[in-house]
């Protein structure tokens, strides 16, 4: 039930006069009142006997009541979750919701998932990262098909050890007409990464600049936010228009544009992350935000995104009360039915504990010695990766690794002989990359590398496609927010990871936020809640449907 705190002031902030259409709850019925997000609640009375209602006409001040006129204690405005983060950022990408599904490589930021949020009014990112432009062009078809003006994006991945790929992904994206990418992993800007925000520059119709292709871009540091938040170096746009990658006029309107208007600041996330907590980073990012909105002067305003840890209606909530423009989820969103992965990996999410995590080499920047955070339970690959990188570091080349090491390696990790292994590599990289192979036949260090990121990039292959055999090596990318999850949905419906969808767990997060929000407000208006009318359980999708569609 609901009362007033027994040391707050039980005063009234004005009064409160009934009309036509009110709606009074008795305390057990207090839940129900809060849920109503769309609509302003009044708790009207006396501090020991109080009521909430919602309708009525409320009025302000120290003036005494009129006749039929109660006191009013506290009140609430209506909090829809459309309004929690930034309204701009749902108009300029065409989202009902300020929520976004990251884009988890190969494929595991599904079609099926982009659709899925797509259609609940959201915004999904497809991974396509660690794919073969083919696969990605076929991804492009079906989602331009399913869901025609709906919004949806592509990834972009930094590719240090592959930046042809980069440029022809790039390339792909601008001759597709793909207007939205997520760029993640970067360390740097990159040459494809300013062309492909350049080139959708064009001359509107007002006369001023139209940037049809916008940039998400995901960071952890302060340092890398601010190259998005800028405009691209001089340099960079000199070589561009001398390429005939952009044009003068193009390279011109790029000067005065950020690179991004929407920088995802990214927590303790799984894959790529510097595992860095969202209470000290994002405050960080605003402050920039606002910094280089008030140097640079952009017409159109600069917003921080929140990701890493958002996978409970608290954690979206406390996103929000801190500035965040919207939220993305990634390690959720891998358990759900819709995302490319496998049954046996969303089994293994749906047990994994906070703690369940660990860091292991990335597959992309192995040589650069970069990690990515990957669940630990129920798979040996953070040690057996951090074993090749042992190794890499120790060895010359494939010759050099002592044979008894070379022989365990053959016989626990790859099943064949090293020697068959790089021949499979060589025939990949002759496709993806020739460039790739003839350094390798010049340098047997670089040899070894490739034939450790085999294991390395198929280790995520064989977890997306539930290879029986291969269970220890799955790399499963992951998060401390999947535990949280599981804390949360124990118990419920939610707990079978059968039973997780994209779309529910969304709209989970959002009304959950906003009624966590509405009750954290009575409490700072000294009206004191039970402490179960404090948490939000998990709801169906038909019954989160109804409240929104009667509120509407």
């Amino acid at each position: 039930m609901s009362r007033f705190a027994p040391s707050a002031p039980a005063c009234a902030m004005g009064y409160w006069r009934p009309d036509g259409g009110v709606s009074s709850f008795l305390p057990e019925d207090f839940r129900a009142a809060l849920l109503r997000v769309r609509r302003p609640l009044f708790i009207v009375g006396d501090a020991a006997s109080p009521a909430a209602v919602c309708g009525g006409t409320a009025r302000f001040g120290t003036e005494e009541g009129g006749p039929g006129e109660r006191p009013l204690l506290a009140c609430l405005p209506a909090c829809p979750p459309e309004r929690l983060g930034d309204p701009g950022f749902c108009s300029d990408h065409g989202a009902r919701y300020p929520y976004a599904s990251g884009a988890m490589a190969n494929g595991i930021g599904s079609a099926e998932l982009v659709e899925a949020m797509a259609r609940a009014g959201m915004l999904g990112f497809f991974g396509a990262a660690g794919l073969s432009p083919a696969r990605v062009e076929a991804a492009i078809d079906r989602l331009e098909r399913s869901l025609g003006a709906l919004p949806f994006g592509f990834n972009l991945i930094h590719s240090p050890a592959e930046p042809a790929l980069e440029e022809k992904i790039v390339a792909l994206y601008l001759r597709r007409r793909v207007r939205l990418v997520e760029a993640s992993a970067f360390l740097d800007l990159t040459l494809p990464l300013v062309r492909y925000r350049a080139a959708g520059l064009r001359r509107a119709p007002d006369g001023g600049v139209l940037a049809e292709n916008r940039v998400v871009a995901k960071a952890s540091r302060v340092e890398l936010a601010r190259k998005f938040f800028s405009p691209p170096p001089e340099g960079m746009l000199r070589e561009l228009v001398a390429s005939r990658a952009i044009t003068a006029e193009q390279a011109a309107w790029a000067a005065r544009l950020p690179v991004a208007q929407d920088v995802t600041a990214e927590a303790d996330s799984g894959g790529h992350t510097d595992n860095r907590p969202l209470v000290t980073m994002l405050p960080s990012f605003l402050a920039l935000r606002d910094e280089l909105q008030a140097r640079h002067g952009y017409e159109a305003p600069l917003r921080v995104g929140a990701a890493g840890g958002i996978s409970t209606p608290a954690a979206a909530a406390a996103a929000f009360a801190m500035g965040a423009a919207y939220v993305l989820t990634g390690s959720v969103n891998q358990a759900c039915r819709e995302s490319g992965s496998s049954d046996a990996v969303r089994a293994l999410l749906a047990q994994a504990g906070q703690a369940d995590v660990a860091m292991a080499p990335a597959a992309d920047m192995f040589e650069m010695g970069v990690k990515v955070q990957v669940l630990k339970r129920g798979t040996l690959f953070a040690m057996r990766a951090a074993k090749l990188y042992e190794v890499y570091l120790a060895a010359s080349g494939i010759e050099a690794i002592p044979p008894a090491q070379k022989l365990q390696l053959e016989r626990d990790l790859f099943r064949e002989p090293l020697e068959s292994v790089w021949e499979k590599t060589r025939a990949f990289f002759q496709e993806r990359d020739p460039s790739q192979v003839e350094r390798a036949e010049r340098d047997p260090k670089h040899r070894l590398a490739l034939v450790f990121r085999w294991y390395l990039g198929l280790a995520s292959r064989w977890a997306n496609a539930g290879e029986p055999g291969r269970q220890l090596d799955y790399q499963v990318w992951c998060g401390p927010a999947m535990g949280a999850f599981n804390e949360w949905a124990k118990g419920s419906f939610l707990e079978p990871p059968g039973e997780r969808r994209a779309a529910t767990v969304a709209a989970n997060l959002l009304l959950g936020a906003a009624y966590l929000t509405r009750a954290r407000s009575l409490l700072q208006q000294g009206v004191a809640l039970a402490p179960e009318l404090q948490r939000f359980p998990p709801m169906t999708l038909p019954e989160l449907q109804t409240l929104l569609d009667l509120e509407a």
